[in-house]
């Protein structure tokens, strides 16, 4: 059942330490109920720390946060079972087969007999193990136990799902059903995942946050983040050396940024639509011989090299 408030996710100075080391700095986060949402940063950036804060498996030393609308900081209301998780490198009986591990699951969490039977049936199909329920989980490949990890994660019918790392031990082919599972939880559940693969991260959030040394860079829509931080670049190649376009691009306002190689040049641009519109006519007037001119549109990956290599006191924050 979907949670009626408009956010399954609230932080408001969230914070969490070691003696005098800062794993999570105040952060003050909030996630669209029945999103999917990606959290980003480098290793030791408090991906780990915030999954494990929000799930309730550590206390925070500072700040509140409420999931699914329960303050994860009360000592009476539990939420975990409005909850799913994954960790990034689940544990599971070996001795167990699928179906029976999620069954055991499933009593964990109150489910009787035949409401678990068929759900069993339906993760198992869902996350295309239906073909090795009876087969012991030891004999699992790597991925498979991660699909298995996704169906017990799924089991109560999660109003958040927190995932950490889902698709790292999987196959493309693997990694696209999986993106595809979970794309289509959207509306049904808010999906809160963490993954290093931010080409996977692209295609299917809603919103990303980046963390860095326990700290929030920003958290903003996927596509509005690419716009902000994110500029476009248009490569020329020439027939021959391309030192001249330094000179002959330097004064053009849309220009924030040139780069030679040989006979290749990369110009970095602030606005595509006057580049696209005044730089072909630019070359053709100089009348250099032109071997190729791509324009290549920012990713995700540019954007989060770019916030990393910043200063955090530099970036701004824009929801």
């Amino acid at each position: 059942m979907a949670v009626s408030e408009p956010y399954a996710i609230r932080c408001s100075g969230l914070s969490k330490h070691y003696g005098a080391a800062e794993a999570l700095i105040g952060l003050d986060l909030t996630v669209s109920t029945n999103s999917i949402f990606g959290l980003l940063g480098p290793n030791g950036a408090g991906k780990s720390t915030t999954m494990k804060l929000l799930t309730r498996q550590i206390v925070p030393s500072g700040g509140q946060a409420w999931v699914a609308g329960v303050p994860i900081t009360g000592q009476t209301v539990d939420v975990r079972s409005r909850i799913g998780y994954l960790s990034e490198q689940p544990a599971f009986y070996s001795w167990m087969n699928g179906f029976e591990f999620l069954s055991f699951v499933g009593e964990l969490f109150g489910l009787d007999a035949v409401v678990r039977r068929k759900r069993c049936g339906e993760l198992l199909e869902l996350v295309g193990l239906d073909g090795a329920a009876k087969k012991k989980i030891g004999a699992y490949s790597h991925g498979m136990r991660q699909r298995l990890g996704i169906a017990q994660a799924l089991m109560n019918q999660p109003e958040v799902l927190f995932l950490d790392e889902p698709v790292s031990a999987l196959d493309p082919i693997g990694r696209k059903e999986v993106l595809e599972m979970l794309a289509h939880l959207k509306g049904k559940s808010t999906v809160f995942f963490s993954s290093h693969i931010l080409t996977d991260v692209d295609r299917i959030c809603d919103e990303i946050v980046v963390l860095h040394h326990g700290r929030l860079l920003v958290q903003a829509p996927t596509q509005a983040l690419k716009e902000q931080y994110a500029q476009p670049v248009i490569t020329i190649e020439l027939e021959s050396d391309a030192s001249l376009l330094s000179d002959l691009l330097s004064r053009e306002p849309y220009v924030r940024h040139i780069e030679i190689k040989e006979n290749q040049a990369s110009v970095l641009v602030g606005d595509l639509a006057l580049a696209k519109k005044h730089l072909p006519m630019l070359l053709a007037q100089a009348q250099l011989p032109l071997l190729r001119y791509e324009v290549t549109l920012p990713t995700l990956e540019d954007v989060f090299v770019r916030l990393i290599k910043e200063e955090p006191g530099e970036t701004e924050v824009r929801g």
